[in-house]
This record gives C-alpha cells, sequence and structure tokens, in this order.
C-alpha cells in the first residue's frame, strides 16, 4: 500500500503543505519548521503535508500539530508530483468546513487548493520553471512551459504571495504580479552560544554546508582550494545530501589533487553542522552566477546561519547575497565562477586573522539585529494577522 489517499480525522483550522522531505538535514527542513510552527502558533495547532520515505512515520502527532507524509516511491517527477496533489486533496477534505489559512511552498501543493472558503498564503521560495532547467536539464522544454503555466496560475490564485528575498520577489513581479501581493518574510537563524567543538575537527579548517547541485558553485570552490595548496588546513563538506550525490565531486577533487585535504561529513543533525560553523575559520558559499541564482534569486540560509555562528563568510557576489552581508564588514563577497579571486580572498582573510574576527562579530550583530528567526516569524505573522483579521 502506497497510502497516497489516506486521509486523516480531526478539526484543523491551519494547514501547511511542501513538496519537500521533512524532517531531513536541508535548509529547506530548517525553513519549514520555523514556518509552520508560526503558522500552527496562530491558529492553534494544524495539519503538516510533507514528503516521507526512510522509514518516517505516515502519520503522527506532535502536540497540536498533525504530521501526515507521502511516501508513493514513483521515479518520474512529474507522475510523483500528480500525485502529490492527488494526495494533498485527500488529506485536506476532512478539514474543508474548519480550515482558514493553508501556506503552501509549490505548485504541487498548492493545485488543490485553489478553491474553496480558505485563504492560501504562497510561499514562493523558488520557481520550478527555472529551476528544474537547472536539477533536471532533461526535462523537455513543453514541461517547463507547462509547469510555467501552473505556478503563475497557482500564484495569480492565491490570496497572498511570500518570498524569502527581494530577488525572487522580483521575479515573481516579472509575471505581472502586483507588488501589494508579495511579502517578504526573510530566512533567519537562532542565535545561541557558541557550542563545543565537534571531537573529529582539524584544529584549523575551511568549511562549506549544503547541497552539493551545480548551482552550488562545489566545484569552484574545489578549484580555488586546489590554488591554496600550501596552506596547511582542510576543506570540510557538511553535505545535507547522502554520499553518493558527491560521487562526481569527489571524482574533481581527485583530479585536482585535493581530495586528501578534502573532508567530507553527509546528512549531520542541524545541530552537529551549527558546532562545525561555530569552529571553522572560514564559511565559503561560492554560488554561481546561473538563471536560477540570479534570474530566480535564492535566500542561502548557509550565510545566515555562517552569520550567526560569528564566522566570516566568503561568498559570491550576488543580489541575493548582498541582502544578507556586505564585503567588508562581514566577510568577502567576490566574483562569481572565478576560482581564482575565491582563492585570493580566502588566502587575504586567513593572513589577517584579527580582521577576520571582526567581520564575524559583525555578522552576528547584523544577524541579531534583522535577521533572527524571530523577527522573519513576527514578519509572517502579521501576514496571517491580515489574511484573517480576529
Amino acid at each position: 500500500m502506497t497510502g497516497m489517499h489516506q486521509a486523516y480525522s480531526g478539526e484543523h483550522r491551519a494547514a501547511y503543505f511542501a513538496f519537500d522531505r521533512f524532517p531531513s538535514s536541508k535548509g529547506s527542513a530548517v525553513h519549514i519548521a520555523q514556518m509552520a510552527d508560526e503558522l500552527f502558533d496562530h491558529y492553534g495547532g494544524g495539519l503538516l503535508g510533507v514528503l516521507g520515505g526512510g522509514g518516517l512515520p505516515r502519520h503522527q502527532r506532535e502536540g497540536t500539530r498533525e504530521i501526515v507524509r507521502f511516501d508513493a516511491q514513483i521515479p518520474n517527477l512529474i507522475d510523483r508530483a500528480e500525485a502529490y496533489s492527488a494526495w494533498v486533496a485527500a488529506q485536506v477534505a476532512p478539514h474543508r468546513d474548519t480550515l482558514k489559512v493553508i501556506h503552501v511552498r509549490d505548485p504541487w501543493s498548492a493545485l488543490p487548493m485553489l478553491d474553496g472558503p480558505h485563504r492560501l498564503v504562497y510561499e514562493a521560495n523558488g520557481l520550478p520553471s527555472i529551476e528544474l532547467a537547472h536539477t533536471r536539464p532533461l526535462v523537455a522544454p513543453g514541461t517547463l512551459k507547462k509547469i510555467h503555466e501552473l505556478e503563475l496560475r497557482c500564484l495569480e490564485r492565491a490570496d497572498t504571495i511570500v518570498v524569502p528575498s527581494a530577488v525572487i520577489g522580483s521575479a515573481v513581479r516579472g509575471f505581472g504580479l502586483s507588488a501589494d501581493k508579495i511579502h517578504l518574510v526573510p530566512n533567519g537563524a537562532d542565535l545561541t552560544p557558541r557550542p563545543p567543538r565537534p571531537a573529529d575537527a582539524p584544529d584549523r579548517y575551511l568549511i562549506y554546508v549544503g547541497a552539493l547541485q551545480p548551482w552550488q558553485g562545489l566545484d569552484v570552490l574545489l578549484r580555488a582550494f586546489a590554488r591554496l595548496a600550501d596552506l596547511d588546513l582542510p576543506l570540510v563538506i557538511c553535505s545535507s545530501v547522502p554520499e553518493r550525490r558527491a560521487r562526481p565531486l569527489r571524482r574533481l577533487a581527485e583530479r585536482l589533487g585535493v581530495a586528501d585535504r578534502v573532508e567530507w561529513r553527509f546528512t549531520l543533525p542541524h545541530e552537529q553542522v551549527a558546532a562545525w560553523l561555530a569552529h571553522a575559520e572560514l564559511s565559503l558559499a561560492p554560488l554561481t552566477g546561473c538563471a536560477r541564482n540570479l534570474d530566480q534569486g535564492c535566500a542561502p540560509l548557509k550565510v545566515i546561519e555562517s552569520m550567526a555562528a560569528g564566522t566570516p563568510v566568503v561568498a559570491s557576489d550576488l543580489p541575493a547575497v548582498r541582502e544578507l552581508m556586505d564585503d567588508g564588514a562581514h566577510g568577502r563577497l567576490v566574483p562569481a565562477d572565478r576560482p581564482a579571486e575565491l582563492a585570493r580572498a580566502v588566502r587575504i582573510l586567513l593572513e589577517y586573522p584579527a580582521e577576520a574576527a571582526a567581520m564575524g562579530a559583525r555578522a552576528r550583530d547584523r544577524i541579531a539585529g534583522r535577521l533572527t528567526w524571530a523577527h522573519s516569524r513576527a514578519r509572517l505573522a502579521e501576514v496571517y494577522r491580515t489574511l484573517t483579521p480576529s
């Protein structure tokens, strides 16, 4: 049995649906937890529908939060998305009379929600019609066009749209949607005391945190690292995806002669990643200058969490990154896709540790002032108050 159309009873006033696995080691799971918790705090609990698999239960309760998971194993993405949409409709059906607000992260979740008495919040963290061209380059142009038409329909029909960065907001406005309908709710981070150093951590190291898709720029980072062969410190890559996904990059590291200087950690729990970030010399975010990052935009949680840890960041100079940090104040911004420039910035910061430490302290202050999860959740709460005033 797949459980594709199984629904659970109970009355909810709010629901949050995402075509993402939850929980997981990816940054999207951190974001989902924060946004869904704010929604459910506002409405006294709710229904959280996400992807499952990997031993996660199809149904569980955590206080006033009910979690249901779609775990059908369907290899074709479009077929899986369509089946997921049907599953979402089945999960919502028992609550149609009580739901006040439904919050979704993607068109597959939104499609079954376009009609009904509830208010619909569409959270545009990305635009599948742009992103799929990078994650799945073999997808036919006709399919991408149909997906664009679907996401545009969902955006137009939503009562309000939430975006995590101004760049994504601009992309959504480019579809002809009113700016008054779009609300910026950025990603955030929690400011916590510095955690203990991981037991197996080197004395000094550089760090990359996140997934391994081509737009993340790991190939650029490895080529930059090859230019730093004289430095006696390793590069630690905390990958949010399983080891098998790293094979092409590990082969590249071998060809570049840096494999013995790169340490891999896979799918670590979030609190362990935080410890690795806090004790690194520098955090690196070499995002590429592709359409996914420039036209669609992104909201790199790795940059925010590095800043919250007080670790200076060397990142690509992209509009979405400039929303978060200032060059020379919180780290360094370098041209995207330029290994030599990235290596040079790393080398200079390592040669001036006092200034690097000051950048890290200023970065943490920047997060404290405007980019904590508390700030983000307060903005989201205001969106909900506007939608359903008491």
